[in-house]
């Protein structure tokens, strides 16, 4: 499933391609992705994209009269090709500028979404909690949001609620990374702890963006499209391998029906 650094990729990849341009017809092959796709999403028809942003894993493409919301579910792409080139099976919806390029999306699954707002207002963003690479998500705040959780601390960081976009993967490595066992009630982490946690989140963010970035030129190439960008991983994954500080086995359990690999040694109950 797409997590927020490859979300994040997505909008560096094709925002270069498409703000500024004019969207001059919105095509859907389908009715229907996860959710119904609104026909209000036409307005956008002869409209100039002013920008391409992200709220946790959505993507915003915004005009003056409103804005796509798209979503890319468990197996959406994106990509900007020539808009003469034929659409695939799971090509599902095309969004095609003035200037003959297209925005084409990629969903086998159709788990994905676009949707419509036109105040940048929508069910799907409402109660989220703040960006993890924002100020805003510090450990101050954190903490004090924590206070008598019993709810582990790797579903606590994966709570949207609480802060979004910090998936499976992430969750694991940064709990590494701050020495934590993932299993900790969240109301048992101590002030120091959550500090180091928080800049331990946003630098496993922060690197998985960067590395994502060799990726950038696949969103406008024809042969293939974007996919899971390789990742420098220190224990998801991998059960039974060495753990890469004490050479101890790397474990492996469920936590909220979640696979969570983690150092019994070096993570601290």
């Amino acid at each position: 499933m797409p997590e927020l650094p490859e979300v994040e990729v997505s909008r560096m990849g094709i925002s270069p391609h498409l703000v500024g341009e004019t969207i001059a017809k919105l095509t859907f092959r389908t009715p229907k992705l996860r959710w119904d796709i609104p026909q209000e999403l036409k307005q956008l028809e002869g409209q100039q994209i002013r920008s391409i942003t992200r709220r946790a894993k959505y993507l915003l493409i915004e005009t003056n009269v409103g804005s796509a919301i798209v979503h890319l579910g468990m197996s959406g792409s994106l990509r900007v090709l020539d808009a003469e080139i034929t659409p695939g099976k799971h090509d599902h919806v095309d969004l095609k500028l003035t200037n003959g390029k297209v925005l084409r999306y990629n969903d086998p699954r159709r788990f994905g979404a676009w949707l419509w707002t036109k105040d940048g207002h929508h069910t799907v963003l409402e109660n989220a909690g703040p960006e993890p690479l924002t100020d805003d998500f510090n450990a101050d705040y954190i903490a004090s949001k924590a206070v008598n959780k019993k709810v582990s601390v790797k579903q606590f960081i994966m709570d949207n609620k609480v802060v979004v976009g910090v998936g499976n993967i992430y969750a694991n490595e940064s709990l590494f990374s701050a020495r934590i066992h993932p299993t900790k009630p969240a109301g048992k982490i101590t002030n120091k702890q959550w500090a180091l946690l928080v800049v331990e989140i946003k630098q496993v963010l922060d690197t998985a963006i960067k590395q994502g970035g060799t990726t950038l030129k696949d969103f406008a190439q024809a042969d293939g499209k974007p996919g899971y960008f390789a990742q420098e991983l220190q224990v998801y994954g991998k059960k039974g391998e060495p753990c890469p500080v004490c050479g101890g086995p790397i474990e492996e359990l469920k936590i909220g029906q979640r696979n969570t690999f983690f150092c019994n040694t070096c993570q601290e109950k």
